[in-house]
């Protein structure tokens, strides 16, 4: 059984007119019942994961002052949030839903969570809509369980996954794999084990043979047991902070190749949303809404 992550908190109210998209943790899972993809069945709600999990990857002193609302004005800027106890409550919401959604995708090969992929959060701060980084506490905590051994983080969000890239620096037995923008946010690129910038505008099928040959160097040459799959849906042609080209079907041939992958491989994945910033909110939630079909077809 295909089992998502999704809790009330993913929906947090900001300000009128700010620009990330809070409306779509609600809207999506209502696609989905409504056109039968899923079923209430499906869906799981996360807890708050234990702050042992969290201090694998932040700094106490960041956590602290996260609980504490305690960010300086500069450092609440940096994030794009507001500061408030609901948001930080809802991070630490989602961070459970990319853990739990992992243990799931052990159990039944796929799991998702219609939050997280927070790819650009550091060890001591957020930036980039990005509190904390759910992918890195994710791999940490398949790997202090015993649970898994090397992963494999396929970042196809537009934006490069800074944060992700430097806390997993110093564990060899994680992968980042980061297709990205090359002009685009964040203007300071990290270095992920395997980084591809791509020039504005590139379209579907530069795009799709550039990662079907990249993926299938690294699944060869690392040989991962779990993948985490950040599948933003920001390429679109049609995202207003994206750059790139890329169609709707492009997206969904780009998720149907990862999805495939590690199916025939046998590799457990759990998949993460990231970011989406079209100005039609139908194309932001049909764009993500591919995944799902996708999980459900290939996988059950």
């Amino acid at each position: 059984m295909l089992k998502i992550a999704w809790s009330q908190l993913y929906s947090h109210p900001l300000p009128e007119g700010h620009r990330f998209p809070m409306e779509k943790y609600a809207l999506l899972p209502e696609q989905l019942l409504y056109e039968g993809t899923v079923t209430e069945n499906n869906f799981f709600e996360p807890d708050f994961l234990d702050d042992k999990w969290i201090l694998t990857a932040h700094d106490f002193s960041y956590l602290e002052k996260l609980k504490t609302l305690s960010l300086s004005r500069k450092e609440e800027r940096k994030t794009g949030f507001p500061l408030s106890e609901q948001l930080v409550r809802r991070e630490i919401n989602i961070l459970d839903g990319s853990v739990k959604a992992c243990e799931f995708a052990l159990e039944y090969g796929i799991a998702m969570n219609i939050a997280g992929g927070t790819h650009h959060a550091y060890a001591g701060h957020g930036e980039g809509f990005c509190l904390l980084n759910d992918i890195v506490v994710s791999a940490n905590y398949l790997q202090a369980k015993g649970l898994a051994n090397k992963i494999l983080v396929v970042d196809l969000d537009v934006h490069q996954g800074n944060g992700t890239a430097v806390l997993c620096q110093n564990n060899p037995d994680v992968f980042t794999f980061s297709m990205h923008g090359k002009s685009n946010y964040p203007m300071h690129k990290e270095k992920s084990d395997l980084d591809i910038a791509l020039a504005d505008h590139t379209r579907d099928e530069e795009y799709l043979d550039l990662l079907e040959r990249n993926i299938d160097f690294i699944l060869k040459g690392f040989s991962p047991d779990f993948i985490i799959y950040q599948c933003g849906v920001d390429p679109l042609a049609s995202d207003k902070l994206g750059r790139l080209g890329l169609s709707l079907q492009g997206i969904r041939n780009r998720d149907s190749l990862v999805l495939n992958l590690a199916k025939s491989s046998g590799i457990p994945i759990m998949c993460c949303m990231g970011g989406g910033y079209s100005p039609q909110i139908r194309d932001i939630i049909e764009a993500h809404a591919q995944v799902y079909r996708l999980a459900q077809d290939i996988f059950f």
